[in-house]
């Protein structure tokens, strides 16, 4: 895929996301129609929460020489960080202007600049390319459970 492709797809994620939820009351944004899955304001949450680390993670990798970054464990932050407390809404516009601000970035790049590399603690060797790949892919992945929920409670 032409790095300007994946780019434009990276930046219609927030916009997915948004159109996922829309129309979901506070009721359903916290129902848990399928045992053991988040609700979707969890979901939604877990998303944004991945979002600035992503950003990071690109960010170093432009910038520095083969950085070290580290993983994250979604349970803890799930747990940890009032996923049940935080408006749909206020996650939805942060992913937006975050994918914005990172796709003004991306779209000055080279081709070369995809290749460069940092190192993942869990996953080895990741180029900017797997990144933007993996974050990109990341909504959409999650969508999927949104959707299940929605059928779920026939909304």
């Amino acid at each position: 895929m032409h790095h300007s492709d994946l780019i434009e797809r990276y930046l219609s994620g927030a916009e997915l996301l948004s159109a996922a939820v829309a129309g979901m009351d506070e009721e359903q944004l916290d129902a848990k129609p399928i045992a053991g899955k988040w609700s979707t304001r969890q979901v939604v949450c877990h998303v944004v929460d991945f979002e600035p680390i992503y950003l990071d993670r690109m960010k170093r990798v432009i910038a520095e020489n083969c950085p070290t970054f580290f993983g994250g464990d979604p349970d803890v932050f799930a747990a940890r960080l009032a996923y049940q407390q935080r408006a749909v809404a206020d996650e939805l516009q942060l992913l937006s202007a975050a994918r914005s601000h990172m796709g003004a970035i991306l779209r000055e790049l080279t081709a070369a600049d995809f290749q460069r590399t940092g190192n993942h603690s869990e996953a080895g060797t990741m180029t900017l390319e797997a990144l933007l790949t993996n974050i990109t892919n990341h909504v959409p992945h999650h969508i999927r459970f949104i959707n299940d929920k929605r059928q779920s409670l026939g909304v």
